[in-house]
């Protein structure tokens, strides 16, 4: 064993003597973007549904209203060819408004929810390094992988009941996460291009504050660690460079 160990090492020293101790795999750095020019632009996301006596599965007579609404501008300036620094806000916001709601899980295991409505909005701020590489000799196509930290601050209101019944309860939510997201861009000319990207989970802590009809409190703490790549979260964007 001790032999071939000896002979991997001198076939691997050899050819990088033969060059000057200079460690050579043939891959070229190819200009993608440039140094010098500044990246803006911006992603945007709205849905909504209304759903009247639907069924679904266990769910019956659901009756709902709700929208989600996020939008987040960017801004970089690449520092380097292909290496560029920025930030990003976003803003999101949503609401849900369950009149109500019927499970029936059987004969014995049924109840029902209703006049429960979730009022919530969020604003984070996250600073990333991104790299670029080119396709081939393709200027047009390209791969990033961008590295982030972000944190963000958000509060909640949830409403259950009514009249005398009525509970309100409201949250504060707090984030931060260590990540990265790679992506895609694609230029349709020489100053916009489209781009989507992949979110990578990373390293995620979360901090709640909760206070429900101004009387009693609650905290909860999570942090998790995990680098899965998560197909649905696909964000698509507009950019351009000047």
């Amino acid at each position: 064993m001790k032999h071939i160990l000896i002979m991997l090492l001198l076939v691997c020293s050899i050819p990088a003597m033969a060059r000057g101790n200079k460690f050579d795999r043939g891959i070229e750095q190819k200009t993608f973007i440039p140094k010098g020019q500044w990246m803006v632009g911006a992603s945007f996301s709205y849905s909504e549904h209304t759903d009247d006596n639907f069924k679904w599965l266990v769910m019956d007579d659901v009756s709902s209203t709700g929208y989600t609404f996020k939008v987040s501008p960017v801004v970089s300036y690449f520092i380097r060819d292909n290496i560029a620094i920025g930030g990003r806000v976003a803003y999101s916001r949503g609401l849900t408004d369950l009149g109500n709601l019927s499970l029936n899980l059987g004969d014995d295991l049924s109840f029902d929810l209703s006049d429960y409505k979730d009022k919530s909005h969020m604003v984070s701020g996250s600073f990333f390094i991104r790299t670029y590489l080119n396709l081939g000799d393709s200027k047009r196509f390209g791969l990033f992988n961008e590295a982030r930290v972000t944190y963000g601050y958000g509060q909640s209101n949830v409403e259950d009941g009514t009249g005398d019944e009525l509970k309100g309860t409201h949250q504060i939510k707090q984030n931060l996460n260590f990540g990265v997201a790679p992506g895609i861009t694609c230029f349709i000319n020489d100053y916009v291009a489209v781009e989507a990207a992949i979110d990578v989970l990373g390293l995620d802590f979360k901090w709640y504050d909760q206070k429900t009809n101004q009387v009693e409190t609650g905290k909860r703490t999570s942090s998790g660690a995990n680098f899965k790549i998560n197909l649905l979260s696909i964000n698509l964007g507009i950019t351009f460079y000047l």
